[in-house]
């Protein structure tokens, strides 16, 4: 078992990196959350995993802290959620907000989870709730401004997260869009697929 690797980081997107150790490059899927935290290209990066095998699979899951690593083994060990689903999870919310919506049984916000149906949310909430602790931090949005190419890189790199989630590629295109034009001073990449599964999601 792989229980963490520490390296450089040689490439980066918000569905998965790869951490060059002595030469071997390792790709492990992240969280948003995750790639949102991550040192930049060319520095070292040290990450908890998790590893997926099954008979066909052998995977590599990546993460910053342990609670979001405990988190997504309690995750993929109730029914009907595998390890992609999971990771939608703990992209689309935190882990202080996944457990705030699991202690206040708020399923609804859950559910709000491409792939997630009203009865898995149920579930999850059911199995879950007396496991976790509650913290519930909020996260502040920092929009900055941003130049035409790179808010151009953005648009292209927030629609690709959103389509890696499991939502429509027009719907992704149409959300992005729209939470660009609203801001006139560009957000990070991190910041614009944040505002942007707010509106997905209303």
């Amino acid at each position: 078992m792989i229980a963490h690797l520490k390296g450089l980081l040689s490439y980066k997107s918000p569905e998965y990196i790869v951490i060059d150790v002595h030469g071997v490059g390792y790709g492990l899927f992240v969280t948003l959350n995750t790639f949102y935290a991550l040192p930049g290209l060319g520095d070292q990066a040290t990450l908890l995993t998790y590893t997926h095998v099954r008979e066909d699979t052998l995977q590599l899951y990546g993460f910053l802290s342990e609670d979001e690593r405990i988190l997504f083994q309690q995750l993929i060990g109730i029914s009907k959620i595998g390890p992609k689903l999971a990771r939608n999870i703990l992209s689309k919310l935190s882990v202080n907000d996944l457990k705030s919506a699991i202690l206040q049984a708020d399923s609804i916000l859950i559910n709000s989870v491409p792939g997630v149906g009203e009865k898995t949310a149920k579930r999850l909430i059911l199995e879950l709730k007396d496991k976790i602790a509650h913290e519930d931090i909020p996260e502040p949005m920092i929009y900055r401004e941003t130049p035409l190419q790179e808010r151009e890189s953005l648009f292209s790199d927030a629609v690709s997260a959103l389509i890696n989630l499991g939502y429509p590629k027009s719907k992704a295109e149409k959300t992005v869009r729209a939470c660009l034009s609203s801001r006139p001073s560009s957000p990070t990449l991190s910041n614009v697929i944040k505002y942007s599964l707010d509106l997905i999601t209303k």
